[in-house]
């Protein structure tokens, strides 16, 4: 099958869930002989190559502002993919990611083109839209439900709110993630970390993903020896990291974002994970925290819970999270418990494979093929 995957800033991955989420199924998609084209942003790839993995790139420009960026590659993107039908390379199905995107779909539908809209979490509810940006989502969201050919969620809860809100039947989709570790530390040595002696905190830095949440726990803790790394940046978000570095007492490191071996040493060699977000459906870093055998502790909402049942650690407000904290590390035993038993859900319920078969099924169906 000809496969694109567009409505994302681009791969190989340097941004956020999305962006890993499509390197890591079309990459696997070409492994089972399929055709993937995935589009990127301009002002995202900075080097861009004609393939990636055996995964066709198409680098496009965009319109680089905080409401436009996203609608304006999409848009671009559709007319490019429907420009390769009049050259004879049609691609047999379209997967789109994010509910913004769902007006879209239209276009290729018309055109014979089944599409697949991946919404992703309940976006209109982030603190940074404001009331024109969120009506601009809440619309996209009910447009979600009837113009794609298929509406992909990527949580149970996400695939029952909108059963219950809008009548409507989704494909329940997780996002995967491996469990592989290294051992390697130069990206600890460059920060002046010791492995299994640091909390990290790793998202996009914007208010609702809650980063200050996790420096107010840290700087209440008062842990001694273990520094709390808070990794990530954000476009557009220029004054929230400013405030993050007011806040950060001298135990707390902001690097900045980091991606690669240097994420995955990062990772692989925590004390403990801070999962502090509370918008979305499935967060990617979460479960790739949890297969490199992480120590989660996460805010306690629906979305964790699905995903890390009892072996994670759940707190509510910032006193909570500080007292979970100074208590992981009074007690290792316990750490290394919590460890294990996230690994093994990792392993079981969230494979990379698992997720590209049930990716391919669906295309299949979508194309009859």
């Amino acid at each position: 099958m000809k496969i694109a995957i567009l409505g994302i800033r681009g791969i190989p991955a340097n941004y956020g869930g999305f962006e890993t989420f499509a390197e890591e199924l079309s990459t696997r998609l070409v492994r089972r002989g399929h055709d993937v084209t995935v589009y990127g942003r301009s002002n995202n790839i900075r080097h861009p190559e004609a393939n990636y993995r055996g995964v066709r790139l198409a680098v496009l420009p965009t319109i680089p502002t905080k409401h436009l960026d996203t609608v304006a590659h999409t848009f671009l993107s559709v007319l490019h993919v429907l420009g390769q039908r009049f050259r004879g390379r049609s691609f047999d199905a379209i997967l789109m990611c994010n509910a913004v995107n769902a007006i879209f779909c239209l276009l290729p539908r018309a055109v014979g083109i089944p599409v697949a809209l991946n919404v992703d979490g309940i976006e209109r509810l982030r603190k940074k839209w404001g009331p024109s940006a969120r009506a601009v989502y809440r619309l996209s969201e009910t447009l979600a439900t009837r113009i794609p050919s298929v509406v992909v969620t990527d949580a149970g809860v996400i695939e029952q709110y909108f059963r219950q809100q809008h009548g409507t039947v989704t494909e329940m989709i997780a996002y995967g993630a491996d469990t592989t570790r290294t051992e390697s530390t130069a990206t600890l040595d460059r920060l002046g970390l010791e492995p299994r002696r640091y909390f990290l905190y790793v998202s996009r830095l914007e208010p609702e993903n809650n980063a200050h949440l996790a420096i107010e726990a840290y700087n209440a803790a008062q842990l001694d020896g273990y520094p709390l790394v808070v990794v990530g940046d954000a476009p557009y978000a220029s004054e929230y990291i400013a405030r993050l570095r007011a806040l950060a007492s001298p135990g707390v490191l902001l690097p900045g974002a980091i991606y690669g071996e240097g994420y995955r040493e990062l990772r692989s060699h925590a004390y403990a994970w801070i999962q502090a977000t509370e918008v979305g459906g499935t967060h990617p870093a979460l479960l790739e925290a949890m297969g490199a055998g992480n120590c989660v502790l996460a805010k306690d909402t629906p979305e964790h819970r699905e995903v890390l049942d009892d072996t994670g650690l759940y707190f509510d407000r910032v006193e909570d999270l500080a007292a979970l904290m100074r208590g992981v590390v009074d007690d290792e035993s316990r750490v290394r418990r919590m460890r294990a038993a996230a690994r093994s859900r990792v392993e079981a319920l969230y494979s990379w494979d698992a997720v590209t078969e049930q990716y391919e099924a669906l295309f299949r169906r979508m194309t009859r093929q």
